[in-house]
């Protein structure tokens, strides 16, 4: 028997803790996946099991071994399945969840092309501004804005943004623009509180500065915070892409940009690795390239 061979022998017992079921379940005699283990715990010069008349259990070393055959085993299946082409047609649903005005924005417009380009994937797009377990709510896709704990999930930067405070030119011609953040404070702010409820705005790098301020209109989302400050009411503060096409046919304006905080990344998240599916692996591909050729994400 292969080395291979000895080792999938050797996870099977490991998984069911019995000889004789995992005998059962890969079609061989109990003495033949006993001598394939005692082949293995040869070759390795360690035991891999305790035994009694009762119980299998792992040793330390075999609990170690385990772990690593697992893993190389399925490295295995990943190359043999690439190279007989498995992961090359994206099929099945495709669930994304992103941030609202970003996945209205960019997201959708990349999804309903992928879909055009793979007929046999359905896609489903789940907009909310907050934070989403990809395993617990099953996701295969999360777009992220920030930096990002330590995490097992796969992470591809495709681009950053800022923090922009902005006004309409109306707004600035009657209440005139602020020159520093301590200007700030004689304005009327509209706060979005729909991600950040903080009264307080930080500017600039390492050494930042802080500004304490009195909104007069609270808005829990962005697009009407986005739309009190397109009427000429007030400044608000959102992320670069939120007002993108307001900053590039002028119905908002940025101020401030000399003490911006350094930008965010932005990230494509999934919880697969190198062992994704062919949709997953599609999309990354084709959404990155997107994402990272958009100027107002760079």
């Amino acid at each position: 028997m292969d080395r291979f061979a000895a080792m999938e022998v050797f996870v099977r017992v490991a998984d069911v803790r019995s000889f004789a079921e995992a005998a059962r379940q890969l079609g061989m005699s109990p003495p033949a996946v006993t001598r394939a283990v005692a082949a293995l715990e040869q070759s390795l010069g360690t035991r891999l099991f305790t035994r009694t008349t009762r119980a299998v259990r792992l040793t330390e070393a075999g609990d170690r071994f385990w772990e690593d055959c697992k893993r190389i085993l399925g490295d295995l299946s990943d190359a043999e399945a690439a190279a007989r082409g498995s992961y090359n047609r994206p099929t099945g649903t495709l669930t994304i969840t992103a941030p609202v005005i970003f996945g209205r924005l960019y997201i959708l417009p990349i999804l309903t092309e992928f879909l055009d380009l793979y007929p046999d994937v359905t896609g489903r797009l789940v907009l909310l501004d907050r934070t989403v377990n990809l395993i617990d709510e099953g996701m295969d896709l999360a777009v992220r804005i920030g930096h990002l704990p330590d995490s097992s999930h796969s992470a591809i930067k495709v681009g950053s943004v800022r923090r922009v405070v902005c006004g309409a030119p109306s707004y600035f011609a009657t209440h005139g623009r602020p020159a520093r953040p301590a200007d700030l404070a004689r304005h009327r702010i509209i706060l979005p509180n729909s991600a950040w409820t903080s009264t307080q705005w930080q500017f600039g790098g390492a050494g930042k500065t802080s500004v304490e301020l009195t909104p007069r209109l609270f808005c829990n989302s962005n697009d009407a915070a986005i739309a009190a400050a397109r009427s000429g009411w007030g400044v608000t503060r959102q992320l670069s892409y939120q007002i993108g096409p307001d900053l590039r046919d002028g119905t908002l304006e940025a101020v401030l940009t000399a003490f911006e905080e350094p930008s965010l990344p932005v990230y494509i998240l999934h919880p697969d690795g190198r062992r994704a599916s062919a949709k997953v692996r599609a999309f990354v591909d084709l959404s990155a390239a997107r994402l990272r050729a958009d100027r107002l994400i760079n």
